[in-house]
């Protein structure tokens, strides 16, 4: 095992959607990230039926809908990093879960060639998951990038 410290910043991207697991990933990101310089990116992704099934009306409803939950999850993000951490931003993205993290964590990395990227999420606890798969399992099979899925 290495001794040696990495160098470079160090980048999180961090899934949140409010839950008790996205609340504890974004404490281990703060918890990673203490005494090294980099940020926190959290990543709120919406996620949306197939639209081919939705009339426009209720398209832009749902969109609506989703800025609210987005103005609600920043706040929530922020009281839970205030006094903590400073260097944190917040993106709400839309379409697969999995799929919306690896593309904030790619454009992170060729962004800032040299630095440390890194996926955390919190551990599902539906137990659907098990049986068809969860984000985490998602982001095993197919991040560029390392992931830490916190229980």
């Amino acid at each position: 095992m290495s001794t040696t410290a990495p160098t470079g910043d160090l980048y999180l991207v961090v899934g949140y959607d409010g839950s008790p697991p996205a609340s504890r990933a974004l404490d281990a990101a703060t918890s990673l990230l203490r005494g090294r310089t980099g940020r926190i990116e959290v990543v709120y992704v919406a996620h949306m039926p197939s639209i081919d099934m939705l009339s426009p009306g209720a398209v832009a409803e749902m969109e609506v809908s989703f800025d609210d939950i987005a103005r609600d999850l920043h706040a929530a993000a922020g009281d839970q990093l205030h006094d903590r951490e400073e260097r944190w931003g917040f993106e709400r993205r839309q379409g697969l879960i999995a799929d919306e993290l690896i593309a904030v964590a790619a454009g992170i990395r060729d962004t800032h060639p040299g630095d440390n990227v890194a996926i955390v999420v919190g551990s599902s606890s539906h137990a659907m998951h098990r049986v068809v798969g969860s984000v985490a399992v998602s982001l095993a099979r197919h991040s560029p990038v390392p992931i830490v899925v916190v229980p």
